[in-house]
């Protein structure tokens, strides 16, 4: 049977995270199996929690949103463990992605009796991320969204791209990868495993969580109102047929801008260009429905 550590991130989902939890906890512990609950005080705090769980051979829980999924998964990878998610953050897009249920008995059944499916995870200067990476009006956008935690998430997340176009210009990235190297002026960059964000943007379609390729995607200097127009195709994923919109793999790269550019993973900003970012396949195992 399996025993539990759940990793519950306080301010997730606007502070809903340890309600979403209990009934869960209920409902496992009266299954019978072992559950232990640690209340994370932050990043660091996660990924040693996550580390030292999947050590004992604990099933290591993320009850959050994507940010907390990535600490967990960073953690559980150093251990060789396996991760379970209960979605309680605001976008919640890998948990979605993964067919990942919301009803407490629902997630209960599925934790105690669904396999562990390998995926990839994407390494960006030293950090471990499932879902994806990105650089440019993204990050900006990110930025925001973090700010502005008080605004109801499925508003922020439409609001936030159009303020940060407001106050972006195109940078000047040259990238470096498997095919060689290039150098262009756009938006942004892409590094997709899971190639969805931003409650439920689907930014990079192609790629897939277990297929050992980094999905990339650039976007050009597309004027301003061009912009605008791609942000709404890509919650369909019309937006790749545009000019000045390219996706390729590759399964390892190196991005460089000519200004300071944060880099940003699953909702966080995480380190600044330069960055090195590789594809670790089938790096860690979550547990999800079939």
């Amino acid at each position: 049977m399996r025993r539990f550590t759940a990793l519950v991130n306080p301010i997730s989902g606007g502070g809903r995270a340890k309600a979403v939890w209990r009934p869960v906890l209920k409902r496992l512990t009266g299954a019978g199996v072992v559950v232990k609950t640690v209340t994370t005080t932050g990043r660091g705090h996660a990924l040693d929690q996550a580390c030292a769980a999947a050590t004992r051979g604990h099933v290591v829980i993320a009850v959050g949103g994507d940010g907390l999924v990535r600490d967990v998964a960073g953690g559980v990878r150093a251990a060789g463990g396996v991760m379970g998610i209960v979605p309680a953050g605001r976008g919640n897009d890998l948990a979605r992605l993964l067919r990942i249920p919301t009803g407490a008995t629902a997630v209960a059944t599925m934790l105690l009796n669904a396999p562990a499916k390998p995926i990839d995870l994407i390494e960006v200067n030293g950090v471990y991320v499932p879902g994806n990476v990105y650089m440019g009006i993204d990050s900006l956008a990110t930025r925001i969204i973090n700010r502005n935690r008080w605004v109801p998430a499925r508003l922020l997340y439409r609001a936030a791209p159009a303020v940060a176009l407001l106050r972006w210009r195109p940078a000047r990235y040259t990238l470096v990868d498997d095919t060689g190297r290039r150098t262009m002026t756009g938006h942004t960059v892409v590094v997709a495993n899971s190639g969805v964000y931003g409650h439920g943007l689907s930014i990079v379609p192609p790629a897939r969580l277990d297929d050992g390729h980094l999905h990339v995607m650039t976007v050009g200097d597309l004027p301003r109102s061009a912009v605008v127009s791609f942000m709404r195709q890509a919650e369909t994923g019309e937006h790749l047929d545009r000019d000045g919109v390219d996706v390729h793999t590759t399964t390892e790269l190196t991005v460089a801008a000519d200004r300071p550019v944060p880099v940003c993973a699953d909702g966080d900003e995480v380190t600044e260009l330069p960055a090195v970012i590789r594809s670790h396949r089938h790096a860690i195992s979550v547990i999800a429905p079939v």
